[in-house]
């Protein structure tokens, strides 16, 4: 294929893709975006996952 086609080609995908209009699920985006409902108790976990992070480091540092 020469360049001429192979420009016009991608040029009417380009414009095919510009002008394409999914229907949006407005629901699922406002779930997506709304974030992790089980955040703030994953949060007050954390001390305890970053209690065991220290010992571990501490075990790697030993055998090193």
């Amino acid at each position: 294929m020469g360049r001429g086609r192979q420009k016009a080609k991608h040029t009417k995908v380009a414009r095919d893709l510009k002008y394409f209009s999914p229907d949006t699920n407005y629901g699922a985006l406002e779930r997506e975006l709304s974030g992790n409902p089980r955040l703030e108790e994953d949060l007050e976990k954390w001390p305890e996952y970053a209690a065991g992070d220290d010992d571990l480091d501490e075990d790697e540092s030993r055998t090193a």
